[in-house]
């Protein structure tokens, strides 16, 4: 990141001259510089957070930004091309997936997806997340700046899916990207097709139903399924 980045208006402010050369100190700079650029960044962050949720994508604009920040739309510029980056970045740096390694799929797939759910539901991920689903649908520009953070953000998910192969958990020929879709799944459905809340408290019935399917034999069937030599 460029030391100018941190400069706003016309003069450089917080640093030290040496006595009598009236040239500015190195490390006066790097220390006054680095926090503010720092700051800087984070801000402009926050602000593309806040009006994602207020306004949506589409009319998000960089100038909103800048004026959000309390930041020019050059500094803005200095650090990203356009909105798309700037939004994906803004997007990428809120919660995903954590690393879990419970010992078992179950376990591990639990804890994640509680995890999840929990800063889902305390972040601006509720409103940031559907935002950008909904113009990753007709916004090819936005689908390849966005897909592949949102492979990386799934990592953890498929690392789990990884360890129950090795374990024997699942067969080995299992299509584990079919597998996730079907994990997560239910999240996407209630929040982008029902209108419904989601909740931590929902996780285990979702994990044991994409675990064992729809269909579990009741003892009934199951006695049935024994006389008649069904396995």
């Amino acid at each position: 990141m460029a030391a100018t980045d941190a400069v706003v208006g016309s003069g450089i402010k917080g640093v030290t001259r040496a006595s009598g050369a009236g040239a500015i100190s190195p490390g006066a700079t790097a220390a006054a510089g680095r926090p503010r650029s720092e700051q800087t960044h984070r801000a402009i962050l926050d602000a593309t957070l806040a009006l994602l949720s207020e306004v949506g994508f589409a009319a998000l604009t960089v100038e909103g930004v800048a004026s959000r920040a309390g930041v020019g739309k050059a500094t803005i510029y200095r650090r990203w091309a356009s909105k798309l980056p700037l939004v994906v970045e803004a997007f990428d740096g809120l919660p995903g997936f954590e690393e879990t390694d419970t010992g078992t799929l179950a376990g591990d797939l639990k804890a994640m997806l509680s995890g999840y759910l929990k800063n889902f539901l305390a972040t601006p991920l509720a409103t940031v997340y559907p935002s950008l689903a909904a113009e990753r649908s007709h916004n090819p520009a936005l689908g390849e700046v966005l897909d592949p953070v949102l492979v990386g953000r799934r990592r953890p998910l498929d690392a789990a899916l990884e360890r129950a192969v090795a374990r024997g958990e699942i067969a080995a020929d299992t299509d584990l990207e079919m597998a996730s879709d079907l994990i997560v799944g239910p999240i996407a459905v209630r929040l982008f097709f029902r209108g419904a809340r989601i909740h931590p408290a929902m996780v285990d019935d979702m994990v044991e139903l994409a675990l064992h399917g729809i269909k579990r034999a009741s003892p009934t069937t199951a006695a049935a399924d024994e006389s008649t030599g069904k396995r």
